[in-house]
């Protein structure tokens, strides 16, 4: 079988340290950041920065000051926009597809954790793993999806996204969620993925697990689920991992609070914190479990991993985020595998970008 990588010789970093048109940055705050450092690494300059007309208000960012588009389109002729922010706000998506439309427009792909970029040289060193992973996937649309993908990561290329996106709710049929479920949400945020199983359910279920390492999160989850007696539904404010430790956590990032590696670097206290990780293994106390959703900022292989003898003995239904380590497209499939062969594996990527919700279905 041929790979969907031969042939594929462009690669958008690449592309802009070659060509000599302007370069405006789309958005602020951590995605701009991220993405302006890749471009300072790489010599690339950047000419301006700009933001939807409602957020512009005269000031700056990175040193730049902030400009519409109508701005930027009164001063240059031709210009390249890299859009730095996610969204899957349906008129927002819109906006920038119009945009689109009128202007040349990337979305670089920079892993949300972890460093280096998903380029060419990326994708090559991995190559037979990817080729591994596509031939295990069990119909045409997960290997349209995992192909359009890995070519938006290395291209930026909004349409590659928008070719094989389809509703969130899809994953519900997929995974024939049923009203018997016992349901584990690992990196359950404020439950609203919670609340989006019980209205899929009308509220029926067997019983209800869900680990929130952020404290302000874990509270309003539990708030927004009161009325659910702990006989049938337990949260653990809690993060998920390989082994019961505890482990520090960037509490900034909101809904993004990850856990972060002992290097040894010292802590600024008021960001950092020590949370608790514990292994889904040890929270279900040997209940079974029916249907995991692992969407856990970066620690999804540690999750699995902490997942193992529920998964060997249960083969629960798997929702897993596959988008915030580069290797995540080809690593967590395989570790799905390794951990329970009879699994059959499925790819969607719901709308967003960039490609912020592509997930693995496991039936």
């Amino acid at each position: 079988m041929a790979f969907f990588l031969d042939g594929i010789d462009f690669d958008l970093w690449e592309y802009l340290q070659q060509c000599d048109k302007k370069i405006v940055l789309y958005g602020m705050g951590d995605g701009a950041e991220k993405i302006k450092a890749v471009l300072d690494e790489k010599r690339i300059d950047v000419t301006d920065i700009m933001a939807s007309d409602e957020f512009v208000r005269g000031h700056n960012f990175l040193g730049y000051r902030v400009k519409k588009l109508s701005e930027i389109e009164a001063e240059y002729d031709d210009f390249i926009i890299l859009v730095c922010f996610g969204t899957q706000l349906p008129e927002v998506m819109e906006h920038i597809y119009k945009i689109s439309e009128r202007h040349e427009l990337y979305a670089p792909n920079v892993p949300v954790v972890g460093e280096g970029l998903f380029d060419l040289e990326f994708a090559n060193a991995h190559k037979s793993e990817l080729q591994k992973v596509y031939e295990m996937l069990a119909d045409t649309q997960s290997k349209r999806v995992f192909e359009n993908v890995i070519r938006y990561k290395l291209s930026g290329g909004l349409r590659l996204l928008r070719e094989v996106e389809t509703p969130s709710e899809e994953k519900f049929s997929l995974l024939n969620i049923g009203i018997e479920e016992t349901y584990v949400d690992l990196g359950a945020y404020n439950g609203d993925t919670l609340v989006e199983f019980l209205n899929e359910t009308s509220l029926q279920f067997k019983k209800m697990y869900a680990m929130e390492p952020d404290v302000k999160n874990y509270r309003k989850l539990k708030r927004r689920l009161y009325m659910i007696g702990s006989a049938i539904f337990e949260a653990y404010n809690v993060g998920a991992w390989d082994e019961d430790t505890t482990a520090m956590f960037d509490m900034r990032e909101g809904r993004g609070s990850k856990a972060l590696p002992e290097d040894g670097k010292p802590l600024n206290s008021a960001r950092f914190h020590s949370v608790k990780m514990m292994k889904t293994d040890t929270m279900l106390r040997g209940d079974s479990a029916s249907y995991i959703k692992i969407d856990v900022e970066g620690a999804e292989e540690n999750a699995l991993r902490g997942a193992r003898e529920t998964i060997a003995r249960c083969r629960p239904k798997l929702n897993v985020a596959l988008y915030h380590r580069n290797e995540d497209m080809f690593k967590l499939p395989l570790t799905v595998n390794e951990m329970n062969k009879k699994y059959k594996l499925y790819m969607r990527h719901h709308p967003y970008i960039p490609d912020w919700d592509t997930n693995l279905y496991c039936v």
